[in-house]
């Protein structure tokens, strides 16, 4: 069951409170610990309230913008952002969501001024995105590739330090005028804390399965960055340290809520 809105918590809320049984699990991504360091009551707790059952994969996310906005480089955007301040909106998953946090951290960084138009979930933000009602948005790489395929979108960057195989003419933030910035985010599966280690143990056995199949690794090969060993001992063992210290960015996601200008700390 698709549970939308307030960037995710909706549907975490509702994952923490059911029985540990196995039978509910909850795919995460990164605002589960986003919206969780970032929101003064966002009704879960990402460490104490879940168990890390399996990752999926890590990756960065798309800055994409409407196909009419007259900038084909990320530097011309932030050069007419800069120009234009407060005309230009871009949307997200709702308040506290990767998509939200991440283009505050590009505003800050960058100098611009960029209006959040929150959404209750991606879905409806990417649709007013091709029809123009706002011009701006981070994507998932899986979700990108095909708009841009399209030329429904341009992909002016991806938000981590580097390049990456399935988008290899698009720059990075870093590259392009967005210093000290960089936004990976992560799929994985958790489960109400309680749920009994053998029922985990079985459920992340299956998983891997999955993952190991040929078509489904060339998939995700193609479509995502590969998974890392810090994103694996997040899932694997490693849980609360790997998820706290991904909270740990709270403070900075907090400060850059305030506005510009009050970072203190890099991510």
């Amino acid at each position: 069951e698709n549970k939308t809105g307030a960037g995710g918590a909706i549907g975490a809320a509702e994952v923490a409170a059911a029985p540990p049984d196995g039978y509910t699990l909850l795919f995460v991504a990164s605002p589960f610990t986003t919206v969780a360091a970032s929101a003064r009551a966002p009704g879960y707790d990402p460490v104490k309230q879940f168990a890390p059952v399996a990752p999926i994969a890590s990756g960065p996310l798309a800055f994409v913008v409407n196909i009419d906005v007259p900038a084909g480089t990320m530097r011309e955007f932030i050069a007419l952002a800069k120009a234009q301040p407060g005309k230009f909106n871009y949307g997200s998953a709702g308040n506290g969501s990767v998509n939200h946090l991440a283009l505050e951290l590009m505003n800050n960084r960058a100098g611009t001024t960029i209006v959040h138009v929150p959404y209750r979930g991606i879905a409806d933000a990417t649709k007013d995105l091709l029809g123009g009602t706002i011009q701006a948005m981070t994507a998932s790489i899986p979700a990108a590739l095909p708009l841009q395929a399209e030329k429904r979108v341009k992909v002016l960057a991806v938000t981590g330090p580097k390049r990456i195989p399935q988008m290899p003419g698009v720059p990075s933030w870093q590259e392009e005028g967005v210093p000290n910035a960089s936004v990976i985010n992560y799929w994985g599966i958790v489960a109400p804390v309680g749920t009994p280690p053998a029922v985990i143990s079985r459920i992340n056995a299956e998983v891997q399965k999955i993952l190991a199949l040929p078509d489904v690794r060339e998939r995700l090969e193609r479509e995502f960055a590969p998974r890392d060993k810090n994103l694996v001992a997040v899932f694997l063992g490693e849980h609360a340290a790997g998820v706290e210290a991904h909270a740990e960015r709270g403070g900075v996601w907090r400060e850059i809520q305030r506005g510009p200008g009050v970072v203190r700390r890099l991510l």
